[in-house]
């Protein structure tokens, strides 16, 4: 184990930060509503070691919508969410993941990278610690904004039940 590593538990829906023994950072998330799983048009969150490919977004205001990690120009409010009622938010920062396991998260239909599987904002409205995304692992904006100026790219994750 990396002495230094993000620890997902999709059992607890948290994400932290931590440093051997010591955790250096933790919030709430939201995971996939159909819960563990790396098969690509699941739905479902992967599981195992992974590494963070792509911190994305930097000094993009909070709210930032993306589409194909790249800003639209849109900053995410309320009527512009009610124009879309069904669209799952990309907002203000992406961190992309890549599996670093073959045959489990990593290469064939097992590929996070290729299932464009992120740690990502959402809407502040979007409840926490229960799973609704749909793969993807969802942030509050400030909670993901402090993250994000502690990682880096390289960085490992792991991503547990």
């Amino acid at each position: 184990m990396p002495n230094r590593f993000l620890d997902i538990s999709l059992s607890l829906q948290l994400c932290q930060l931590r440093r051997d023994d010591e955790v250096l950072f933790s919030a709430p998330v939201s995971t996939a509503l159909n819960g563990p799983g790396e098969v690509e048009n699941s739905g479902c969150t992967p599981r195992g070691w992974h590494t963070i490919r792509a911190c994305i977004g930097e000094g993009q205001p909070v709210d930032t919508v993306f589409r194909g990690r790249r800003p639209t120009g849109e900053i995410y409010t309320t009527e512009l969410a009610e124009q879309f009622p069904d669209k799952d938010w990309i907002l203000t920062r992406i961190l992309w993941l890549s599996g670093v396991e073959p045959g489990k998260n990593r290469l064939g239909n097992v590929d996070t990278m290729r299932r464009y599987i992120y740690i990502h904002g959402t809407p502040d409205s979007e409840p926490m610690g229960i799973a609704k995304s749909h793969g993807c692992i969802r942030m509050h904006n400030q909670d993901l904004l402090a993250l994000f100026e502690l990682v880096k790219p390289g960085l490992k994750v792991f991503i547990h039940e």
